[in-house]
């Protein structure tokens, strides 16, 4: 086990606007990052509102303590799973999908995938309903805490920050803490990791790991949505970025767009493009817009189920609606129910794969693990 000051890339997730999907946006990026294979922890130091835990529907865990700090909850270790974009019973059936059957993977195609695990202040509360009151320094306090007495695996890669909306408290502890010279040393980091490709998640032999050096990267991801009333107050988190010396990856428009359960088609009622030209302005890169999910997503977190789209969906929801199955319900569940029973027990990481935001927060996930966040350069003041 190791501290935060070990681990190579640290990821805050920030926003100066609340609602914009911070927390979902950590939550795919953290799935993504294991998808591409990469040991993943998420810290979640939205003290007031944890929602992490739910979302990776962890809820009921318990952080356990060990000798000089916490211990995070594991959501899934390493190992192998099959992507399933092309299995009847969890892929998207969309009448309107740009891709062919070529660009996904087949079926019986699988992946190795990194570990993940979580901490989080909700994991400390007796209920999900339980008010967290408390007063600037002892945010500070428990932040400051979250940074320094959480024990990672010594073999993680990512570490993602949720945060609350704005600049103030904990953003302030967390800056504070990361760019610390005598918290976060400069320079190389010597870690000892399991090397790529190897699936054995108990190996202590040495053939399974490598003493490897690297280079620590600390940057953000800002997200907002396309809204001009949300984008002018996420400009002020990229004015606290440039202030405070925190280097960012690139800005995420959240909630561009509207996903259509019945067929897939994507329409843009919250409008579109506000976050790339706010990137634009402040000269950090536009990493990507993601749409809103409300089906899928929601059959993910909320039932744990694998994310199903189009007329399946549809006749489901009617059943729900209307108390009889269609005829039509029951042909089309009776192909499901083997692989659904089948697959019921898989992990979140491999459910999410049926998801439509996958491809979009993949594609973001590739370009953090392989740019270099920039410094923010805020746009000259207009002149009269």
């Amino acid at each position: 086990m190791t501290s935060l000051s070990a681990i190579p890339n640290i990821v805050p997730i920030l926003s100066g606007k609340g609602g914009v999907g911070k927390s979902s946006v950590t939550t795919q990026l953290a799935l993504s990052l294991c998808l591409q294979g990469y040991s993943v922890g998420v810290l979640d130091i939205d003290l007031t509102g944890p929602s992490i835990p739910r979302l990776f529907g962890i809820e009921s865990a318990k952080v356990r303590q060990a000798p000089g700090g916490w211990l995070p909850v594991q959501v899934h270790d390493v190992q192998s799973i099959a992507l399933r974009h092309n299995n009847p019973a969890v892929a998207t059936t969309t009448t309107n999908s740009t891709s062919s059957d070529t660009d996904s993977p087949s079926p019986t195609e699988s992946r190795r995938i990194g570990a993940l695990h979580v901490m989080s202040l909700g994991f400390l509360l007796r209920s999900r309903s339980d008010a967290v009151i408390w007063r600037g320094p002892k945010k500070t306090a428990m932040v400051g805490q979250l940074l320094s007495e959480v024990l990672w695996p010594s073999d993680i890669d990512y570490v993602l920050i949720d945060t609350p909306p704005g600049t103030s408290d904990e953003h302030i502890s967390l800056v504070t803490g990361l760019l610390d010279p005598v918290k976060m040393p400069p320079g190389p980091i010597t870690r000892r990791q399991r090397k790529r490709g190897s699936d054995n998640a108990e190996a202590t032999s040495k053939d399974e790991f490598e003493t490897v050096q690297v280079t620590r990267q600390i940057g953000a991801v800002v997200v907002t949505t396309p809204q001009a009333i949300s984008t002018s107050d996420v400009k002020k988190e990229l004015s606290f970025c440039a202030k405070v010396g925190l280097h960012v990856y690139g800005v995420v428009e959240n909630m561009a767009g509207y996903v259509c359960p019945c067929c897939g088609e994507v329409t843009n009622v919250f409008s579109k493009g506000g976050g790339q030209v706010m990137a634009r302005d402040w000269g950090v890169k536009f990493l990507g817009s993601a749409p809103l999910d409300g089906e899928g997503w929601n059959m993910l977190v909320e039932e744990r189920r694998w994310p199903r789209y189009g007329q399946v969906a549809q006749d489901m929801r009617e059943e729900e609606q209307n108390g009889v199955e269609s005829e039509g319900l029951k042909k089309e569940m009776q192909g499901l129910k083997v692989e659904e029973e089948r697959n019921e027990a898989a992990p979140m990481v491999e459910k999410y794969t049926a998801c439509s935001l996958f491809p979009v927060f993949e594609a973001i996930a590739k370009q953090v693990c392989s740019d270099e966040p920039r410094e923010v350069v805020p746009p000259a003041p207009l002149t009269t």
